[in-house]
């Protein structure tokens, strides 16, 4: 499982640093980004789920397996 922070969607609320704060950061910008670039480790992958699930706008994408920045499934 590898994430991204779609920016565009992002509001910067913080609730996925909350929730796994982990794998998750406010940039400078004032928008969450995923601290984790490659595969999200196993025992953080439930953290990343509830994330995910908890995101107002659905900013927190699975990204494609062949490490594209593109977003292969949105959150619900």
């Amino acid at each position: 499982m590898k994430v991204i922070v779609n920016q565009d969607a992002c509001i910067g609320c913080g609730a996925c640093c909350s929730i796994c704060e982990e794998a998750f950061e406010i940039a400078d910008n004032g928008l969450s980004t995923c601290k984790i670039e490659g595969e999200i480790p196993a025992d953080l992958e439930q953290g990343v789920q509830d994330a995910m699930a908890s995101c107002p706008t659905g900013a927190i994408v699975l990204a494609e397996a062949d490490n594209s920045s593109e977003p292969a499934v949105e959150a619900a």
